[in-house]
């Protein structure tokens, strides 16, 4: 019998043109592909899409991952694509074994759950992959995986999400970092046998923000950082330029802003990249609450980010607006104030002594930030000082022009001046917060 043709029977596959990285995954042509991607990035779904599009050029797959619910998931989007040459009778379906064939041959698609060299035995394939490889212990690949394609030559996957302390708690692998070390070795190779791909969650367009929010509200900045932005490289907390960040105390659910505090905004210019930072003070704890983030992308004038940031605010009394550099960028502050959104330069001009302000209102714990601003967490999360030859931090920040809301944190934070005097009682050098 052959096999279906799109004008015997539809193929349900949702185009990946939309997730640039799902479908770099889906065309490579790299014998070894090592996927590491975020939670929820797309990464199940990209595995069946090109888990379809192998098995309709007449090949054989199996799909191996530790847990059931992620064969079901993998599992759900295979049938999903195939439905209409399933119910057609062109292609014969197993649901208790995970596997749809093209009856009389070795065309097939299987899932199973296997999470080491014992329970991934007994198959064969022309493209294994390998998901949630972070878990399973390495023999599985060493010694059942890799023989398994040479009858075949064929092709490999591997995909996973750089582990946290919960995840290698559970995982069967001897060294808990074997996938993210193989992923190293891809991007190292230069004889195209391998390939290295590597998402967030962000980059999935088809995920909520809602869904984004659920999932990360309870993270960790390292939780964060390793299984939503899938960045795993072993840092010290020295190395952090925001380390005095307690996100356990710091980091919390949103909340309405009452209209009686006083709201202040930061501001990072450029036409590719500008951004602003909305920050609310509670008049009775002087606490500040950075609670919305603004960063659209180019291609908008001073006139529609003005109109913005009036929509942001309404109905709050907007103390202050501070932002870009002291000396150099007048001319843009002077275009959103004609705009009525008047901006004032930073009262200090050097990038560390703006650091050291909002470093001193953290160390207190008086800065909150709601666990829903992804981009501000993640770039905390990420921000790193530059080390010298000894691994030891610089007073420079790696990469400092990327972090375009840290900039507006900065730019703001820097006007929140220490109280050294309350009255005829002399105060610690960061007891309170007061604003020039």
């Amino acid at each position: 019998m052959a096999a279906p043709t799109k004008q015997e029977y539809k193929v349900h596959l949702r185009s990946s043109k939309e997730h640039p990285a799902q479908d770099k995954f889906i065309q490579s042509l790299a014998k070894r592909i090592v996927i590491k991607a975020g939670r929820r990035g797309g990464k199940t779904v990209g595995a069946a899409k090109k888990a379809v599009k192998i098995f309709l050029s007449g090949k054989r797959v199996l799909y191996a991952a530790p847990t059931i619910q992620q064969v079901d998931a993998f599992w759900f989007e295979v049938n999903k694509a195939l439905r209409e040459p399933i119910e057609g009778g062109v292609l014969k379906k197993n649901e208790s074994e995970h596997r749809i064939e093209l009856a009389g041959t070795k065309q097939a698609i299987r899932a199973k759950t296997a999470w080491n060299a014992d329970s991934l035995r007994g198959d064969f394939a022309d493209l294994l992959i390998l998901d949630e490889f972070q878990m399973m212990a390495e023999d599985a690949w060493d010694e059942v995986g890799a023989p398994m394609l040479l009858d075949n030559n064929g092709d490999a996957v591997f995909i996973f999400t750089p582990p946290s302390l919960v995840s290698t708690g559970v995982s069967k692998a001897k060294d808990p970092r074997h996938a993210s070390k193989m992923f190293k070795r891809a991007q190292a190779d230069t004889t195209g046998l391998w390939e290295a791909i590597h998402f967030s969650s962000h980059d999935n367009p088809f995920i909520s923000q809602e869904a984004l929010t659920l999932i990360t509200q309870d993270m960790s900045l390292d939780a964060y950082r390793r299984e939503i932005m899938a960045v795993d490289d072993d840092i010290e907390q020295s190395w952090l330029v925001y380390g005095k960040f307690n996100e356990h105390i710091c980091k919390i659910r949103r909340f309405p802003i009452p209209d009686n505090w006083l709201v202040y905004s930061g501001h990072d210019f450029g036409s590719a990249n500008p951004a602003a930072l909305f920050i609310a003070q509670d008049p009775a704890t002087g606490n500040f609450y950075c609670y919305r983030e603004y960063a659209p992308g180019g291609g908008y004038s001073a006139a529609q980010h003005s109109d913005k940031f009036k929509e942001l605010t309404t109905g709050y009394n907007v103390i202050k607006r501070v932002g870009g550099n002291q000396t150099t960028e007048d001319e843009i502050r002077q275009a959103y104030t004609a705009h009525g959104w008047p901006i004032s330069a930073p009262k200090i001009a050097k990038v560390n002594a703006q650091l050291d302000r909002v470093i001193g209102l953290m160390e207190l714990n008086k800065l909150f930030i709601f666990d829903d601003m992804h981009g501000l967490l993640t770039q905390i999360a990420n921000c790193l000082w530059i080390l010298d030859d000894e691994n030891k931090p610089t007073n420079k920040v790696q990469d400092e022009a990327r972090y375009h809301l840290l900039a507006c944190l900065r730019y703001i934070g820097s006007d929140f001046t220490p109280e050294t005097v309350t009255g005829t009682k002399v105060q610690s050098k960061h007891s309170t917060f007061r604003f020039n």
